[in-house]
């Protein structure tokens, strides 16, 4: 993804090679087992994204019932807006707390390999839907584990082996059954936890960040001042 300026590049793939004009927010889709380089001479950004060919596997499985799927060769310099919103969103996350938004950055990672299976693959059928929910015992050991693990970076596969699930299947079904995805639900009970800490003041605010699982105060405070308003300092002289 060209997160930069119009640029001239020299691109070899499988030994062959062409000059391109890349313009921003252009995109370009290669698969795994293609040879490729890049070279331009000028200063560019851009973004590169891997997708893992059992992650597309999986979801294929998952999402369409199908473990074979034909992804198209090659797309180059093409304009595709939810590929570039979801890896600007992935970009922030590396940016900003690479290492405390793992269920989040898999949520995204899913999203952006449902897109591209069901837009540049040869599956022609709709999705599945799936739709009642997890069951009640499902839920309870999920939220359960959530909870017991508020200092831990959780992956969704993580989460989703804990009710025997696909990691498509069971964000899906958690959203249905709280109404706000993994991701979501862990912050807030996160900052539910930090407020009990809070309120015994035997702990600074960036002893409390780390305890609950964030990477920084900075962190803390950004979500905390989001879901209540006030930041953990205000909060601490109410």
């Amino acid at each position: 993804m060209n997160f930069g300026k119009p640029v001239v590049l020299e691109q070899r793939i499988n030994g062959h090679s062409r000059i391109i004009h890349s313009e921003p927010s252009q995109v370009g889709f290669y698969q795994a087992n293609m040879s490729q380089s890049f070279a331009w001479d000028s200063e560019v950004e851009f973004l590169l994204l891997y997708l893992k060919p059992s992650l597309l596997k999986d979801l294929s499985e998952a999402a369409w019932g199908q473990d074979k799927i034909e992804l198209v060769p090659q797309l180059t310099r093409f304009f595709d807006p939810l590929i570039v919103q979801m890896g600007l969103a992935l970009k922030s996350i590396l940016e900003t707390d690479a290492l405390g938004s793992r269920i989040y950055a898999d949520s995204i990672a899913n999203a952006l390999g449902i897109h591209i299976l069901s837009r540049y693959s040869s599956i022609q059928k709709p999705s599945k839907y799936y739709k009642g929910g997890l069951s009640k015992q499902q839920l309870k050991q999920v939220l359960d584990y959530m909870n017991e693990h508020l200092d831990r970076n959780l992956s969704l596969s993580e989460l989703a082996k804990v009710v025997h699930l696909s990691s498509y299947h069971f964000a899906h079904l958690f959203k249905q059954s709280m109404g706000i995805s993994p991701h979501q639900y862990h912050i807030q009970c996160r900052i539910e936890r930090a407020k009990e800490l809070l309120f015994r003041r035997d702990a600074t605010i960036k002893d409390i960040a780390q305890v609950v699982g964030f990477s920084s105060q900075g962190h803390l405070n950004y979500h905390f001042k989001r879901l209540t308003g006030i930041t953990p300092k205000n909060f601490l002289h109410q």
